[in-house]
């Protein structure tokens, strides 16, 4: 009997001193650690009224993530606020975050304090502020798309062989969307409807990130038979665009920050599996 109490007695003192450490434990969890902010192209601290703003940090959390908010106003009182919340990060212990803020056309243009916060899942939270200012452009003049090398016209490519095509954006203002795709001629789409989301096709290219904000070298290629493309978030090739024999074509789009679309020639080039 006494070696069962004393059994007892020392499986109890173990465990309120696992549930001690346990405590010490979840009480020394540090707060999320937010570097290298990077705000605007090129960093600039500048968004414009109607596009969208480049926001991109390194994120660790050792209490894992989750939820992250954006928020942007004018003074404290003021109407004037874009607010934004981002779970699909819950549950990491690191990431680079990088999104595009929509700033809405009815923006007051002005200065503005930027607020990137990171929710840890035991409610640890760290905020880094930063002053941007907020622009309106008068601008009609749409980017300059130069190609500096592409398949030859109707060039054929078969399963393994890679796709490239390279140039440079201008813009007199500043550059906002690049967009390089591969389209099936079948298809009949319109060049309107080659967009990133548009499932149709194969991106080759897609990114808001310039070298900076009047001009950017780009590199777009695609192997064919490849199994995800290259969007932003690469996608799988399968369904409406999955991998055909037939004839295709190379488009770019680009826009600037005020909206203003340029759209290049086709590049054909046919696909033999």
């Amino acid at each position: 009997m006494k070696t069962t109490l004393k059994n007892i007695a020392i499986g109890l003192m173990l465990s309120f001193t696992g549930l001690f450490w346990s405590c010490e434990d979840d009480d020394s969890v540090s707060k999320p650690v937010i570097t290298d902010l990077e705000i605007g192209i090129d960093n600039s601290r500048t968004a414009y009224v109607g596009s969208d703003l480049h926001v991109e940090a390194e994120i660790v959390a050792e209490g894992k993530i989750d939820i992250i908010t954006i928020e942007i106003h004018r003074e404290e009182g003021s109407e004037d606020e874009i607010a934004v919340e981002y779970d699909e990060f819950q549950g990491l212990l690191n990431t680079t975050f990088h999104e595009h803020v929509d700033i809405p056309a009815e923006t007051v243009p002005g200065e503005y304090h930027f607020h990137l916060t990171v929710t840890d899942q035991g409610g640890n939270q760290t905020t880094v502020e930063e002053d941007i200012t907020i622009e309106a452009l008068n601008d009609d003049e749409a980017p300059t798309i130069s190609v500096t090398s592409s398949p030859e016209s109707g060039q054929s490519f078969s399963s393994g062989e890679t796709i490239t095509i390279e140039g440079t954006v201008t813009d007199n203002s500043s550059l906002a969307g690049l967009l390089v795709a591969l389209v099936k001629e079948s298809d009949e789409i319109s060049d309107d409807d080659v967009t990133g989301s548009n499932t149709s096709i194969i991106v080759m290219l897609h990114t808001h990130d310039f070298e900076n904000e009047a001009s950017h070298t780009f590199s777009a290629s695609i192997e064919v038979g490849a199994e995800y493309d290259n969007n932003m978030e690469p996608a799988p090739i399968e369904g409406d665009n999955a991998w055909a024999s037939g004839n295709y074509y190379i488009l770019i789009k680009s826009k600037d920050a005020n909206g203003n679309w340029a759209v290049s020639e086709h590049y054909p080039v046919t696909i033999t599996l």
